[in-house]
């Protein structure tokens, strides 16, 4: 089996992410391509952020919730390190036809994708609250 079929395969199914033909090109590969590849990758992005907290001295943990949830944003827009990593991580599972559509545009969606990033880690918040309970 090719490369191509391989990823598509292993990607999860997101009933909500329509595609629709009056779709722009952005909102077509944001549904089409990167919440499939999200959604898969979603367990890495946690334990990489649990990772990001302990090499910055968990300092995390001393906030509320407020700057918590800034915290996460402040990390993924600011740490260009940081950043960089967690586009390898969704730029990787691309196939080579939409890592061709990615390049034509690729600051818009890199925005697009950190943004995406932001808000799962966001949403799944209480994720880390676990973490610090079990260390």
């Amino acid at each position: 089996m090719e490369r191509t079929q391989k990823l598509l395969n292993i990607r999860p199914t997101i009933p909500s992410a329509q595609i629709l033909p009056n779709m722009s090109v952005e909102e077509r590969f944001q549904n089409q391509t990167l919440r499939p590849i999200l959604k898969l990758q979603n367990d890495l992005f946690l334990i990489s952020f649990q990772n990001y907290i302990k090499k910055m001295k968990n300092t995390f943990y001393e906030y509320g919730l407020e700057k918590q949830m800034n915290y996460i944003a402040n990390a993924i827009q600011k740490d260009i390190k940081y950043r960089n990593a967690l586009k390898g991580m969704i730029i990787g599972q691309f196939t080579q036809d939409e890592y061709e559509t990615y390049i034509l545009n690729s600051s818009a969606y890199n925005k697009r994708m950190m943004n995406m990033v932001i808000k799962r880690l966001q949403d799944q918040i209480q994720y880390f609250d676990k973490l610090q309970l079990i260390q």
